[in-house]
Order: C-alpha cells, then structure tokens, then sequence
C-alpha cells in the first residue's frame, strides 16, 4: 500500500502545469539531440546545467530526466534511416536496424523500436518505484569500507561488460582514476598533478571532459565520413505497423532485453550502452529461427532487443542514484550536479527529506515514456527532415553550442580549450577502438572511493582489514574478485570477444 501511496504523491506532482510543460520541453530535446548525430545527453545537459538554476529543483530534474531517456527513443531515428547512431548506445541499433531501413522496411524497425522503448521504459520505472524504498533502507547501513568496496565493483564491472579488449577498458578505467587525482588534495589542501597550472588546482571539470570527449570527438569522428556515405532513408518509411509475424519475433526480444537493461542498469557502471551490447549479443546467442533473416541483414531482433534494453538500461541506472547516491553512468553524475546546485545532497535522504522530489521525478518517467511515443511515431517525419541537412551546416552550430555551454558553466576561457584537447584525444580513442565510457566512470569514481578509503583508514587507525572484516563490505569485495576471475577464464574470454563483434 505504501508503494500506491508514495505513486499518488508522485503523480499529484509531476501532473502540475509545470512539471508537465519541463518533461515535454526535455523529451522533445532528449528526441532531438538523439535525433542529431554527434552531440549525445552528456553534452546537452552538460550545457543546459546552467539554465536550471532558475528552475525548481524538481522541474529541473523531470527537464534532464526527460532528455536522458528520450535520446535513447530519438538515437534510434538516425541509427535506422542514416547508419548514424545519434546516441552511442543506438550504435548497435544500425547494424540490423540500418539494413531493415535499405530493404524498405524502416517503418517495423521504427516501430520496433518505439514500441520496445516504451515498454521497457515503463518496466524500468516500475523497477526504481518498487526497488527503491529497500535499497535505501539498506544504504543508511553503509559506511566508508562499504561504499569504497561497492565502487570497486562498479569499475570491475565495467571493466568487464565493456565491448572491445579487456586490456584497453582496464587502461581507460586508470586514465579516468589518474585524471580525476588532479586537483587540490581534500584532507592537506595542496594542490597535486596540477604542474603549477593555476586553473588546474580545482580539477578537470566533469562536463569539460565529457563534452570533449563524447560531443568534439565524435563530431570530428563524422567529419571524418565523407557525405556521399550517409545515405538517407527518408522516403522509403512507410507502413509503420510491425506484421503478426515481426510481432511474434519481436515481443520475446522486448521481454529478454528489458529484464538484461534493468538488470545492468542498477549496476554501478552499467547503463543503457552497456544493456544495448549485451542484448544483441544475447539475441545473437539465442540463434536464428529456420525462415528468419540472418542478424546483420535486418533482423527485427536485433532492432527490438537492443532499443529495449537501452531504455530498461537508462531507467534502471536512476536506482543507484537516488539509493546510494553513486551515479552508475556519465549521465547519472550530470544529474548530481543538478542535484548540488540545488542544495539536495544525492544518496538514501532524499527519499525522507524530499519525498516530493524522489515520487515525482519517478511518476514524471512514466509520462515522458507516453510522451515519447506519441513524440517519435506520428512525427517521423519532422525528424526525417532535419536528418536531410547536410552535416557541414549542423557541425559549426553544435560546436558553438558547446563551446557557450562549457563557457557558461564556469565563465573561463580555458575550459573551451580544453574541451578541444579532449575533443582531440576523444577521437584518436575513437580511432585506437577504445571504448570512452569506462575512462568517465573512472573519473566520477575515483575521487569518491579515494575520499571513503582515506575515511575508512582514518575510522580503523589505519587497519585495512576493515574491508574484509565488515561483512557487506567483505561481500562486495569477493563479487568483485569472483567477477574477475569469470572473466578471465581462457572459455568465457573468447566468448566475450565473440559477443562484442558487430557483424
């Protein structure tokens, strides 16, 4: 009953005029920037962090909620009709999605994928409503060794869910640790790795890397395309309506994929890229039915699943969030950012402090997933149309965009060069197939799980059995230790490496 009860207060907030109007304003955003290839969430509500100081905070929070999960509905646009993902976990999406579209049948695929997102959308939200109460009844039982423990899960679980060599995660992860060092020491006060650069000693900003990485690299990524590549699938969507038997195929792929992205959006270092990978490499585990079309040739499955999963993936990931206060992804820890400069520290107390925030951000997800099938089927063909401008016009205005976003946050002209060094070094990841996401998660982790184990060390006197010795920070540790050494074993390496290759 509690559940009912805490649902109603959610919903009485977010069906206000103006939580309505905020959660419109960011499906409608989300669906554009996943709509445009080279500019992702990250970069959007890296520049649009400014602009909710003047919001309510709940308001803002529906507004940066809206665009993250309605990138995910919009990216598959573009994956489908130009072989572009428009968010980089709708890269999977253009492999079957793509060639459906050249086949003429980017209607089903649109459709598969909108419908998949729906319904995947609602069960993860479900989840986080149902979830959420007990796990923040168990994070008040957290401390320093529990929480350092749980963090060391995260980036061991990244480490091995990302695609590509296990050697390169596990370098993008140090890279991310090593830059997130810099700065001023928290307990001493003195500035370290900054080599007496006076703007270095507060740190690299999260969304100066991000938006460098992510927004400048991948649109120097596209510039590298040349445009007679994007080839335009704009008149051939027709027939949006999946027949019976794309039905039959599609709905257990929906159901596989929802429960795989609501499982590995909870995860500390899971999230919709992750869920997106892991579905189509399942669905390509499951095999190929006698009469179906082979994966990489315009399986609806392959459609279905990884769309489903992405969106389970993005609900799902609020649950670390709001529980334990740990953002499980780079979009997660643009959302705390949100949350501090409204005064509300993340973590279990904002449920009891703030249930207001809490219920109504969650209700709010439930209309945005409404909205956002009404957003993307009827009005393909607006997005379509925007798809047609050439790339050349589109680039100058998204890096302009960026550079007054990154300008706006700090009013200082060295992070707009550093967001074109990291736009630089985004790119040659790009090149040297190294996956960006791991190396962000590194960063955001790092300074949490080097304050709570200077904490921890600090409670114990300098005992460092104290994480083996509490028994939940012990358990988190052995997950750890026996996920790496899954992961290692010569039989499961080389199915990983099979799973992760796009064909």
């Amino acid at each position: 009953m509690d559940l009912i009860a805490n649902l109603s207060l959610g919903f009485d907030v977010a069906f206000t005029p103006i939580n309505l109007l905020y959660a419109f304003i960011g499906c409608v955003l989300g669906t554009l920037i996943g709509v445009l290839p080279g500019i992702g969430p990250v970069a959007t509500i890296a520049m649009l962090l400014p602009a909710t100081y003047a919001l309510p905070p709940v308001s803002a929070l529906i507004m940066l909620a809206g665009i993250y999960y309605g990138a995910q509905y919009g990216g598959s646009t573009t994956a489908v009709l130009v072989n572009l993902p428009g968010e980089s976990s709708s890269v999977v999406t253009c492999i079957d999605g793509y060639q459906m579209a050249r086949k003429g049948r980017a209607g089903p695929a649109l459709a598969s994928a909108g419908l998949g997102s729906f319904f995947a959308g609602s069960v993860g939200t479900l989840i986080v409503a149902a979830f959420a109460p007990p796990l923040t009844e168990v994070a008040f039982k957290f401390g320093p060794a529990e929480y350092f423990a749980l963090m060391v899960l995260g980036l061991i679980g990244a480490v091995v869910l990302a695609s590509g060599s296990l050697l390169k995660a596990i370098a993008m992860i140090f890279l991310g640790l090593l830059l997130g060092l810099v700065g001023t020491d928290v307990n001493s006060g003195v500035a370290r790795f900054s080599f007496d650069v006076p703007e270095l000693t507060d740190g690299i900003g999260f969304v100066v890397l991000a938006m460098g990485i992510f927004g400048y690299g991948e649109i120097i990524a596209n510039l590298s395309q040349p445009e007679h590549s994007r080839e335009i699938f704009a008149s051939k969507v027709t027939g949006l309506m999946p027949t019976k038997e794309d039905f039959k195929r599609m709905v257990p792929a929906v159901l596989r994929g929802t429960t795989l992205g609501s499982f590995l959006g909870i995860l500390p270092g899971g999230g919709a890229l992750l869920a997106a990978f892991a579905a189509y490499a399942l669905e390509k585990k499951m095999g190929v039915k006698p009469g179906e079309i082979p994966f990489g040739q315009g399986n609806i499955r392959g459609v279905a699943a990884p769309e489903s999963a992405n969106n389970a993936g993005a609900q799902a990931s609020f649950i670390p969030l709001l529980t334990l206060g740990i953002p499980p992804n780079a979009v997660m820890a643009l959302m705390v950012g949100a949350m501090t400069i409204h005064n509300i520290q993340p973590g279990p107390q904002v449920m009891t402090s703030n249930p207001q925030l809490f219920w109504g951000l969650i209700a709010s997800m439930w209309i945005g997933n409404a909205m956002l099938v009404i957003l993307n089927l009827p009005l393909i063909g607006i997005w379509i149309k925007l798809l047609t401008v050439p790339y050349r016009y589109l680039f100058p205005a998204i890096v302009l965009f960026c550079a007054i976003g990154v300008y706006s946050t700090n009013n200082n002209t060295w992070d707009v060069w550093m967001v074109a060094i990291f736009g630089v070094i985004g790119y040659a990841f790009v090149k040297l197939g190294c996956e960006p996401a791991p190396l962000l998660l590194g960063f955001i982790l790092g300074p949490m799980m080097e304050e709570n184990l200077r904490r921890a060390l600090l409670l114990s006197r300098g005992d460092w059995s104290v994480f083996v010795t509490r028994p939940l920070s012990a358990t988190l540790l052995a997950m750890a230790v026996l996920m790496l050494i899954i992961v290692l074993l010569p039989s499961v390496k080389s199915k990983r490496q099979e799973a992760f290759v796009e064909d």
